[in-house]
């Protein structure tokens, strides 16, 4: 199949192009860039499909270094095909799930499950992400030479924080000969313990348990010694506090193969959101403070942190309807990413646009060394249409995700996806 795609604002933070360009789609792959010219009938008839891009923003299709797709084992709350169709409505033409499935994704039988049901009935490219131990209990390493044979792009045991030191440094050690990051859920579970929100004013205020910002700092300081000690490379997930992007920004400059990722909710949202006890605010790691949230949005201005990644929890409405105390952690995110980084991070000039588009495109695919997140001629047709200037509003009954679980229902947002194209066919269109 052509596509023409004509008169889009091309951002590609890969190459460090911003111009005005038809993007010429064949094969599956980006044939050609060249200067947008006049509409021309003779020329459109070309191609199968003419995409008038004029007014829109073109570029590289959105990689989300962090998706819960549940299946195998939890269909009723999401399955690839849903998870996929939510991503491709949001931009993301390549996501990496976790793990936690049931059963574990620690063994080859698993992922080479995800993989070829990805491959049958996904909407976007799949990256399975593997465990770090076996059922991720903490107590042995998983087979990660059998997960990256499999196709794993990383490791990780996801909600469940490796305690045990000794088995991280392994972990490092093992990952590194396959050239795979290892990703912590950074808390210390004994700071946690039965806390549900951040510690602080507000938890004292509401009579909730609190969880302090220095759980998850402990964890990464840690951490960060392992991967000095071992040469590994160390990511970390959703990170949220101060104390953490501190830590790796001075790893970073010491030459340490560290990264980290925010997620949307954490940089969009305070502890603040669950005054009204609002299940849906109720996240692991918690929402924090506003002191913590600037500390994000200067890391994410700096370089320090390396991608926006969403997080995309899904859970039924009874896992949330429940008291604060027990309900689930998480929210969905795969459709409310790119409007909450435009409204919360370049409305507020924290961020540009391309800074944004690089931190959910190039930079994450440069982290897991996926061959994504480029227009370059010769690349992957993935490819996100965008305007960030126009509004809309969020309605979580109308997701394609089979989970509804958003704190973000009724917001206003500034900066919607109109196509999404995934190896060169238009997986999702904006309806008119």
């Amino acid at each position: 199949m052509r596509i023409l795609i004509e008169g889009g604002r091309v951002i590609d933070p890969a190459n460090q192009r911003d111009e005005i360009l038809d993007v010429i789609v064949q094969d599956a792959h980006i044939a050609e860039l060249r200067p947008a010219g006049p509409k021309d009938a003779r020329r459109r008839a070309e191609y199968d499909r003419v995409l008038d891009a004029r007014g829109a923003v073109v570029c590289p299709g959105f990689v989300d270094l962090h998706v819960h797709l549940r299946e195998p084992g939890r269909e009723d709350v999401e399955t690839i095909a849903t998870g996929t169709a939510a991503a491709a409505r949001g931009g993301f033409t390549s996501v990496c799930c976790m793990p936690n499935t049931s059963p574990v994704n620690d063994n080859q039988s698993v992922t080479e499950f995800i993989v070829d049901r990805a491959r049958r009935e996904g909407a976007v490219h799949v990256f399975p992400i593997g465990a770090i131990s076996k059922g991720q209990r903490g107590e042995e390493l998983a087979e990660i030479g059998e997960l990256s044979g499999a196709g794993c792009v990383a490791v990780s045991d996801d909600g469940k924080p490796v305690m045990n030191a000794e088995l991280m440094r392994r972990a490092l050690e093992y990952a590194g000969l396959f050239a795979l990051p290892v990703i912590q859920h950074a808390e210390d579970a004994h700071l946690v313990g039965t806390g549900v929100m951040h510690e602080g004013r507000v938890s004292a205020a509401l009579g909730l348990r609190g969880i302090p910002a220095a759980s998850e700092a402990v964890m990464v300081g840690r951490d960060i010694l392992l991967a000095e000690l071992t040469g590994g490379r160390y990511h970390v997930a959703h990170v949220s506090t101060a104390e953490a992007v501190q830590l790796v920004r001075q790893a970073k400059a010491k030459g340490l193969a560290v990264t980290c990722e925010v997620a949307p909710h954490h940089f969009a949202l305070t502890d603040e959101a669950v005054r009204s006890f609002d299940t849906n605010a109720k996240m692991s790691p918690p929402l924090r403070s506003t002191r913590h949230v600037a500390a994000l949005k200067a890391a994410l201005a700096d370089g320090t942190i390396d991608a926006i990644a969403t997080d995309h929890a899904p859970h039924v409405i009874q896992d949330k309807e429940v008291e604060f105390d027990y309900a689930a952690t998480g929210v969905v995110g795969l459709e409310t990413a790119f409007g909450l980084a435009v409204t919360c991070l370049v409305e507020t000039e924290a961020l540009s646009l391309s800074q944004v588009i690089a931190l959910l495109t190039c930079r994450p695919a440069g982290v897991f060394r996926l061959p994504k997140g480029t227009l370059s001629v010769g690349a992957d047709a993935d490819v996100a249409i965008v305007d960030p200037g126009r509004e809309w509003t969020v309605d979580a009954e109308r997701f394609a995700s089979k989970s509804k679980n958003s704190p973000f229902d009724g917001w206003k947002l500034r900066g919607q996806v109109l196509a999404t194209i995934v190896g060169g066919r238009v997986m999702w269109e904006l309806p008119a």
